[in-house]
């Protein structure tokens, strides 16, 4: 059996905010080599690559005064790409017991982000408080670690069921788990109130939750930020997934949903959808290969009255869409 992943990202600006603080990353990591000089038939300083060795998905939300929220979520992705492809092991074949050393490279990564927003706020003391939440899907064929702080989420959706993969780490969520109130008595402003973030005031613990669990051919993982979550309840993001449809029309239509429900807030989604194209004997991890679409070169077959391609603005992320008015 063949399968690739079809995977797409979007983020849109909320009305309320000058400036988009979500920030989102798809990547392959894979081996390359750089030819200096050869016999063969091969151009000097030409690269070749191998294959894809994980795959890696983040969501990130910045919280800060006078923009210092993008600073710090732009910051934690640097970050952490660099750490990963820098300093970081790639584990080929897991067990038990490198899965005990993968959580520890996890942890010093989001550590090294931590101690990376605290220099810098501490050569900018304008910048005090700033934080981000950060949600990262590392995959390698089929093992999925989801190392996660905020209130962004991971969901899976697989055989018409919708699995939320992560938890709320927020004031809110705090006080529904303890049994203090219930989840319509939480005032929303609570659910901005983060307990576990990077970066903050020093009031918020950076504690990063790991969850391991396996994809499967037919599986659609969608990451993102209370941007859409707090628009858009898990019924419709149900009915959105369960459409079937490619990932970047997905996006589209959950960002353009959050949109239709008034929300103000920064959207961002990422949808990855794990497609079997053909019944060869193949193991999927030979010949999983990723397709990460871009608003550049994605084509989106959509209905008039629905969604439709923008113009970019530079307040938005690039490859992103506007709702189309």
């Amino acid at each position: 059996m063949t399968g690739k992943m079809d995977c797409y990202g979007l983020s849109r600006s909320g009305s309320r905010y000058e400036v988009n603080q979500d920030q989102f990353l798809i990547a392959d990591l894979e081996k390359s080599m750089r030819v200096h000089c050869s016999s063969v038939s091969l151009d000097e300083n030409s690269r070749l690559y191998g294959n894809s060795q994980a795959k890696l998905m983040m969501v990130a939300d910045g919280v800060g005064r006078s923009n210092s929220g993008d600073l710090a979520s732009r910051l934690v992705t640097d970050c952490i790409s660099r750490y990963l492809l820098n300093e970081m092991e790639w584990f080929q074949h897991y067990n038990e017991d490198t899965d005990a050393e993968l959580y520890r490279e996890f942890l010093n990564a989001f550590e090294l982000c931590q101690e990376r927003l605290e220099d810098d706020i501490q050569e900018h003391p304008e910048r005090s408080g700033m934080e981000t939440t950060l949600t990262l899907a590392y995959l390698v064929w089929p093992q999925l670690y989801l190392v996660h702080t905020g209130h962004s989420r991971c969901y899976l959706f697989r055989n018409s069921h919708l699995h939320q993969l992560t938890r709320d780490h927020n004031f809110a969520e705090q006080l529904v788990t303890s049994g203090a109130l219930d989840v319509d008595e939480v005032p929303e402003i609570w659910q901005e109130l983060l307990v576990n973030s990077i970066g903050g005031n020093g009031d918020s613990n950076l504690n990063p939750e790991i969850v391991k669990t396996e994809v499967r051919v037919g599986d659609t993982l969608l990451l993102c930020t209370d941007g859409l979550t707090r628009q858009v309840p898990d019924l419709i993001l149900f009915e959105i997934l369960s459409q079937n449809r490619m990932a970047d029309e997905t996006c589209i239509r959950l960002i353009n949903q959050a949109i239709d429900q008034g929300g103000t807030d920064n959207i961002t989604a990422v949808v990855a959808r794990f497609l079997d194209l053909g019944d060869q004997d193949v193991l999927l991890a030979d010949s999983l290969e990723a397709d990460t679409g871009t608003s550049e070169d994605a084509e989106v077959s959509q209905e008039k009255d629905d969604t439709q391609k923008p113009d970019h603005n530079n307040n938005d992320r690039d490859k992103q869409h506007d709702k189309a008015i």
